[in-house]
């Protein structure tokens, strides 16, 4: 109980430091946008709000996520956060759609003048920083507990990164007069996030609808054709909810054995797929070998 407590803090204390890392970068990138009328610091600054709204879900997510199987959620609540991963892909593609309209029109009318002041530099380079600093701890607390949610969350921070390059980029080219490198920036900023909006869009659309994970079923099958007390396998089925795999197979064995012998059997491949397998549960019927039909 002690472990999926800290399980639960860890989790939500790194969701939550991403909320306010995702406030500071907005409020930051707003301010000096405005002020200076560059598309590409605005672009950022609506990228780093649909995180902040991002960032709000998945700390929702992850605090309900953890929360135990109960009689009408028989699997648990895991799903929150694939749901939560494909709401984020959804904010993801509304940056989109509004970045590559704005720096569209700006290029045709010509209106790409900007401001560049020392603000403008600084507010990139912190933003690139605390980007940085946020992947990281999200996609190490992500892979620890394999949570979907803290993933997507790394995986906007870490977007951040390069679209922040991007427009670095084009406001050293601006400050030489080059004023239409900042809408270009800005569509470069948009054809990243399009990708990275595909990529988790799938991952979660893929999760809602039990699609196998496919390493998860290789790794699976290989300890069962491994194992030599086991003379044939089938209907096997894995699938994602959120942070848990559930597992269920029928495997065969030798006819004649006793109860315990085949417990013990099934017991083993058990406890060998969740070495594997992280977060797993593992259900499996057991029936004696008969030639097959």
């Amino acid at each position: 109980m002690l472990k999926l407590i800290n399980l639960k803090e860890e989790k939500s204390r790194v969701a939550f430091y991403s909320v306010l890392a995702a406030i500071a970068l907005t409020s930051f990138k707003l301010i000096v946008g405005f002020s200076t009328n560059s598309l590409g610091i605005l672009s950022e600054a609506l990228h780093s709000g649909l995180d902040l709204v991002a960032a709000v879900i998945t700390l929702f997510a992850v605090r309900v996520s953890d929360k135990p199987a109960d009689k009408t959620h028989n699997y648990g609540h895991g799903k929150v956060e694939n749901l939560s991963a494909l709401a984020e892909t959804l904010l993801l593609f509304i940056t989109c759609f509004w970045i590559i309209y704005e720096a569209v029109h700006r290029l045709i009318t010509g209106k790409t003048d900007i401001e560049v002041n020392i603000w403008s530099f600084i507010v990139v380079i912190v933003s690139i920083v605390i980007d940085y600093s946020r992947s990281k701890a999200l996609s190490r607390v992500a892979k620890k507990h394999n949570s979907q949610a803290l993933e997507a969350d790394a995986l906007h921070f870490s977007t951040d990164i390069w679209s922040s390059s991007v427009v670095l980029i084009g406001l050293i080219f601006a400050s030489f007069g080059f004023f239409f490198a900042d809408p270009i920036a800005a569509l470069i900023v948009a054809i990243i996030v399009i990708y990275v909006s595909y990529v988790l869009g799938k991952k979660a659309v893929d999760a809602l609808l039990d699609k196998s994970p496919e390493d998860t079923v290789l790794k699976i099958q290989s300890i069962l054709d491994a194992d030599k007390l086991i003379t044939r396998y089938h209907d096997l089925k894995v699938r994602s909810m959120g942070a848990e795999t559930h597992v269920e197979m029928n495997i065969h064995v030798t006819p004649g054995i006793t109860i315990e012998a085949a417990h013990k059997i099934s017991h083993e491949v058990e406890q060998e797929i969740k070495k594997f397998v992280v977060r797993c549960e593992v259900h499996i019927h057991i029936e004696p070998d008969e030639p097959e039909e």
